[in-house]
């Protein structure tokens, strides 16, 4: 699908991939809505994209705040292209001695499940407004993880929310083909992000190790670029692509 003259929305899209993405989209022609949580790096985010690009404080959790920010995508044209970039992590056993807490377990799920669905649900009354463009109306791209597959011993929260996300990809294909709408995920792998900057650098060159080819981190710019091509692709639909470089994370690091 052509992106010129149209809008995407951007969760996450203040920075690492959803950031990576919006670039890659304002550059293809579309104007960008980043949603975001903190309101500096929304704004420069904003400011580095230019004219193209706006951004609106949101929690992706919040049916108001997305509805506000899909409300501001009318505003600038037609939107076509949702991207769910939007997401957390809380790495945490559930035995031991501090076990993880059902309030730590529900804002992992409520993120990165629930605020990607929200986003889902609010964005598909306006893509199917829109009239077919070639064969289609619109793309949703959404982001889960190989931890959907992979998890390590502490990630249950992380990783069940991430599989939820697979989960979802191909009934809602089914459900919305009849109005010419696709839905992709993407499941990256190790990418250099900020949530991987939290990792301690022993753990994270151990990591690195575990990396078939190419050996290292991937960047945002080739998650940015896989979505692109969704996006482009008419018969990429209903499917979850990983994106890891052939890893497949072992038992025990």
């Amino acid at each position: 699908m052509r992106l010129d003259g149209t809008v995407a929305v951007v969760t996450g899209g203040t920075a690492g991939l959803g950031l990576a993405t919006a670039r890659r989209l304002v550059t293809a022609g579309a104007k960008v809505v980043l949603v975001g949580r903190t309101e500096a790096a929304g704004k420069a985010a904003a400011e580095e994209l230019g004219p193209a690009a706006a951004f609106v404080a949101a929690d992706v959790r919040v049916e108001e705040d997305v509805a506000r920010a899909m409300d501001v995508a009318e505003e600038l044209g037609p939107l076509r292209t949702l991207v769910c970039c939007a997401g957390g992590a809380h790495s945490k056993r559930v035995i031991g001695r501090r076990p993880m807490r059902l309030a730590e377990f529900t804002t992992v799920v409520e993120t990165n499940l629930i605020g990607t669905f929200n986003a889902i649900r609010q964005a598909l009354p306006r893509i199917m407004a829109q009239p077919l463009r070639g064969e289609e109306r619109g793309v949703v791209v959404a982001t889960s993880s190989i931890a959907a597959w992979d998890g390590q011993a502490g990630q249950s929260a992380y990783a069940a929310s991430k599989a939820a996300v697979v989960g979802m990809t191909l009934p809602l294909a089914r459900e919305l083909a009849e109005h010419a709408i696709r839905v992709v995920t993407v499941a990256p792998g190790l990418f250099d992000t900020a949530l991987l900057e939290t990792v301690p650098p022993p753990v994270r060159d151990l990591l690195r190790e575990q990396i078939p080819h190419p050996r290292r981190m991937g960047t945002p710019e080739e998650f940015a670029s896989l979505v692109a091509h969704v996006v482009d692709n008419p018969m990429l639909n209903g499917e979850t692509i990983r994106l890891d470089a052939a890893l497949r994370m072992p038992v025990v690091l």
